[in-house]
């Protein structure tokens, strides 16, 4: 029988080095903490309070034991590969491929959970999208973009709810998106900034090229744990009839509401549910997540990290440029990643446009907008 010793096995997958943000000791002790504290007594006394420690507990055992589930696959692999060489078994080639090449993909993918490390990271999302300079090509932009998102959060089980949308001629020149579901926020982050788009116009008799900008702008679901203050004599309430679709009463009733928060002029509505009690909470939670960031960047004096929103929505500003004509490619301006198949895109494929950022990000390099010509 051939030996298999010859064959090439990577089975020394590098691990992070743990410490700083991921540190399995700290965690560790934590969920014997919590452990320990949900089965004193009188731990379910408080719904609320218990509810919010088991969810705590859940999630930290979610970020340690997938690395010690790939830990304890790499062992068995590596008993595996010595079984086979000591013994020059190859029909087991097979097996300890498949398996290096699964310990692999786990390997990336707890590396990426574990670069979503922020205070609200983990927490849902409010994606804002504005059509810009472009006219009709920029709002049929704009409803493109608004459709990529919502395959992409479809691709993920996310759940979504359109909170605020104003309509215009061949598209929608605003739309907010509510998305639920665990490292919303941490995932959309990375698409904070002017998406530029270049193509032949459907709308152009001519058939000319035409280049159309829209922003993007994501902004993190608080939850109880993280207070924002809004004083009410610090606000302007309006409200008006929603427009577009969405039954008899919604139409003719003053059930759309616009908050707009005098000292710092951010401005939020949301009109497409039929109370205006409803509208209402859902306006104050965008806005109290508009505050969060506005507050967070004032603290930390990083304007620019965050700056994506508060740029001209035109030439020179974007992040990333999608082409459609003459050939097809979509480049992120920030971290050099990219694809020629745009239709995958288009259809919400976007874990690696958003993995490349947070890989950058977490190498400290500079992920500033380049405005470089595709």
């Amino acid at each position: 029988m051939k030996s298999a010793k010859p064959r090439s096995w990577n089975l020394k997958i590098r691990l992070p080095k743990f410490g700083g943000v991921f540190d399995p000791a700290a965690i560790k002790a934590k969920i014997t903490e919590k452990e320990d504290f949900t089965g004193s007594p009188g731990f379910w006394d408080d719904q609320k309070k218990a509810e919010k420690t088991m969810a705590e507990l859940k999630f930290l055992k979610s970020k340690i034991e997938p690395w010690e589930t790939l830990m304890t696959e790499l062992a068995d692999l590596e008993a595996l590969y010595e079984l086979a060489e000591e013994s020059g078994d190859e029909t087991l080639t097979p097996e300890i491929e498949a398996g290096i090449a699964a310990a692999q993909a786990s390997f990336e993918k707890n590396n990426i959970l574990n670069l979503l490390s922020g205070d609200v990271d983990r927490n849902g999302a409010f994606l804002t999208i504005h059509a810009g300079a472009g006219g009709t090509e920029a709002c049929d932009w704009a409803q493109m973009l608004s459709r990529m998102y919502l395959r992409w959060a479809e691709r993920r089980g996310f759940k979504v709810e359109t909170v605020d949308l104003v309509e215009a001629d061949g598209g929608i020149k605003s739309v907010t998106h509510q998305i639920t579901g665990d490292y919303a926020f941490g995932y959309l982050k990375s698409e904070a900034g002017i998406h530029r788009l270049v193509r032949i116009s459907p709308f152009d008799a001519n058939a000319r090229r035409h280049t159309s900008f829209t922003s993007v702008y994501p902004f993190p679901i608080l939850d109880d744990t993280i207070e924002v203050e809004v004083r009410p004599e610090d606000l302007r309430v309006d409200t008006y009839r929603a427009g577009g679709a969405g039954g008899q009463h919604v139409n003719k009733t003053d059930s759309a509401v616009r908050f707009t928060h005098l000292p710092t002029g951010i401005v939020v509505a949301c009109q497409t549910e039929r109370s205006q009690i409803m509208n209402r909470a859902t306006a104050m939670s965008i806005l109290k997540a508009r505050l969060y960031e506005y507050y967070r960047e004032k603290k930390e004096q990083e304007n620019q990290k965050y700056a994506a929103d508060k740029k001209d929505i035109s030439w020179g500003n974007q992040i990333r440029s999608y082409v459609f004509q003459p050939y097809t490619m979509v480049k992120d301006h920030r971290t050099k990643h990219e694809t020629g198949n745009i239709q995958s895109v288009m259809d919400g494929d976007l874990d690696p446009f958003m993995e490349s950022y947070l890989n950058n990000s977490w190498k400290g390099l500079d992920l500033s907008a380049d405005s470089d010509d595709l």
